[in-house]
């Protein structure tokens, strides 16, 4: 620590270039941050998905709905708790850029089966005795500034109401939490009873349909061999079905995207290595310029390894102060919440990322300094002081 005064005095010898390094790191590491966040975004959930529950689809695609009468022979289904659905609304709120998810889903087996959804008792009884009520997660409530009472007008992009009618309304009765951080509280569940009566009346396509079945096991070990059983049951009917472990379901949401974490992994290593180019060239510049004072130092009698461990904190020390800087930016930004309002519903920096950054700060110091530090150890006094 008493050599830190020299170190910060040799990184204020050329400002300019000192600058301009600095800056380049600060927004490499501003780029992890967000596509940290963008990731966890997208596959973070996967990472949160209840081990024993499984997800139950249409074999060909998501999208084909399946027949109501599945839900009583799947609780028949040995190793099957319960099972549950839940179905697509598609509905927009005044503008179609506010989108969320909504879903009816059957109230008492959803609270059951997401215990990670925190709604107070009063509000969950409120939903069981209200028929057109709602609940809506936290970030969505705060988004649109609704409270418990307000009634929502949800436009469907699906779903009919007699004469046609594509807006349903609302009651919010409950506000719910996520009990860990990271948990989706971006959703609105409603009612499925109210949504299949008035659905009947409305139109004739998806009567005593759903959209996919959600079973909880009773032993997650034993996953695979429940999901094959459930497969088995509805093997050469009309719709058969696909089942999965939730997070599997979530990564292949995901995947429609592309492979998040090779796209993402590729960016940052392009970046990265253009960072160490240029801050490995600046440190470079600095020993050369400074040959004649480290032959100074060597004269006067620091050692070797003194010499090494003065470039490399200066290496480190640049590149550690660039990568706080852009990490603390990066947080602060990011924790102002998902930019898109709702397509990144998981949209946070990672306490693990902000560790990962740091420790490539550190790494990145250290591989820039070690070569001009080794070539600093290597310089002979005679030839450091001959070209003073």
């Amino acid at each position: 620590m008493k050599f830190l005064h020299l170190i910060w005095c040799n990184l204020k010898r050329k400002k300019l270039r000192t600058s301009l390094t600095l800056l380049s790191i600060v927004v490499a590491f501003i780029l992890f941050g967000f596509l940290s966040a963008i990731q966890q975004a997208l596959v973070g959930g996967v990472q949160l998905a209840g081990a024993d529950r499984l997800v139950v689809r249409e074999k060909v695609s998501i999208i084909n709905l399946l027949p109501e009468s599945y839900k009583a022979r799947m609780n028949r289904i040995p190793g099957v708790d319960f099972a549950t659905h839940q179905t697509w609304f598609g509905g927009i709120y005044q503008d179609p850029k506010n989108f969320f998810m909504q879903c009816p889903v059957v109230p008492e087996e959803f609270l059951k089966i997401y215990p990670e959804y925190l709604l107070p008792p009063a509000q969950s009884n409120a939903w069981l005795q209200t028929r057109t009520g709602a609940i809506v997660g936290r970030n969505t409530a705060d988004r649109f500034h609704w409270k418990i009472g307000d009634k929502i007008p949800i436009q469907s992009t699906i779903w009919a109401q007699p004469g046609g009618n594509r807006t349903w309304t609302f009651d919010i009765v409950g506000i719910f939490d996520g009990a860990k951080k990271g948990t989706d509280t971006t959703p609105l569940f409603f009612r499925y009873d109210y949504f299949e009566e008035v659905r009947q009346a409305g139109q004739k396509w998806g009567r005593g349909q759903v959209g996919w079945y959600v079973i909880r096991i009773k032993d997650p070990a034993q996953a695979a061999e429940v999901a094959k059983r459930v497969d088995a049951e509805f093997e050469n009917s009309s719709a058969e079905t696909k089942t999965e472990p939730e997070g599997a379901f979530i990564q292949a949401w995901a995947s429609q995207i592309g492979n998040i974490v090779f796209i993402v992994a590729a960016i940052l290593g392009a970046v990265f290595f253009t960072i160490l180019l240029v801050t490995g060239n600046t440190m470079a510049q600095a020993v050369r310029e400074r040959t004649g004072e480290l032959g100074v130092l060597k004269a006067i009698g620091f050692t070797n390894a003194q010499i090494v461990s003065f470039v490399l904190a200066e290496s480190c020390l640049l590149t550690v102060l660039g990568g706080t800087f852009g990490l603390g930016l990066a947080w602060l930004v990011i924790s102002r919440g998902d930019p898109t309002h709702g397509l990144l519903p998981l949209f946070f920096f990672p306490t693990r990322d902000l560790l990962i950054g740091v420790g490539i700060s550190i790494a990145l110091g250290l591989v820039t300094g070690i070569f001009p530090a080794l070539q600093a150890m290597r310089l002979r006094v005679a030839d450091a002081l001959r070209r003073m």
